[in-house]
């Protein structure tokens, strides 16, 4: 789990200078409409559709954007037709990435992820080269500092989840795809509200990197990241987060 959570962190630490909201909300953008064209446009019986508003309203999202943007994936309004490509490649040492976009043009998508991954010293992998290593799994982030974690265990446990973890102020609730909304409904009726919550691709065993590998490896994943096609970088690397951002 730490490839995904440490990234997780690092953002956290960097969300205060951070002024890409506006990129922010085009990605979420995307993925509601692509999730309304393919399981309509009714949150109710389309869980990608219901987890893509979850995350959009979490993020302040106005709701006329918000249903604009399932409009356009169920053909109310004219949109772009995107696609969903995925590719495998390795960052610096010999960490697994798994890259995740929506585009109207795979061909220079291809081209533009090539070349981050050339200038941050990765390459692109065959398929099936890294996927391997990543299981997909619901992830709920809990605020530690608001839970008992005895009772908050239980909880989830009950629910449903799958595993329960805790690193630094967060609790981690992982769940199976299929129970993620029944996990996080069963969890709120019992007034555990989450801070984000999501589904992923998180990795099986992790990749401990250090010193100028773990820079490069940031830099290079957030050069993926804003990327107007990339939606998200999924990894399997672990490192020590407070020596990466006091070197900052």
């Amino acid at each position: 789990m730490a490839g995904h959570s440490k990234w997780k962190q690092i953002k956290h630490y960097k969300a205060a200078t951070d002024a890409k909201r506006g990129a922010h909300f085009t990605k979420l953008i995307r993925e509601i409409t692509v999730a309304a064209k393919q399981g309509g446009g009714d949150p109710g019986g389309n869980p990608r559709l219901r987890t893509a508003i979850d995350i959009a309203k979490a993020a302040s999202m106005p709701k006329e954007n918000i249903e604009r943007a399932v409009k356009k994936g169920t053909g109310e309004l004219e949109g772009v037709d995107y696609v969903e490509v995925m590719y495998e490649a390795f960052g610096p040492g010999g960490v697994a990435l798994l890259i995740q976009a929506l585009t109207d043009n795979p061909t220079r998508t291809v081209a533009e992820v090539r070349f981050k991954l050339s200038r941050g010293n990765g390459n692109m992998g065959a398929s099936n080269s890294v996927s391997w290593m990543f299981e997909r799994k619901g992830q709920l982030y809990l605020d530690a500092t608001r839970y008992e974690e005895d009772s908050t265990l239980e909880a989830a446990l009950e629910a449903g989840a799958t595993d329960f973890a805790r690193e630094d102020d967060q609790y981690i609730v992982s769940t199976d795809v299929a129970a993620f909304h029944t996990v996080k409904s069963a969890l709120e009726d019992r007034k555990i509200t989450s801070t984000e919550a999501e589904i992923a691709w998180i990795p099986k065993q992790t990749v401990r990197v250090e010193g100028g590998d773990a820079r490069t490896l940031i830099k290079l994943i957030e050069a993926l990241e804003e990327l107007d096609d990339v939606q998200k970088v999924d990894a399997n690397f672990d490192m020590d987060v407070s020596e990466l951002v006091a070197d900052d």
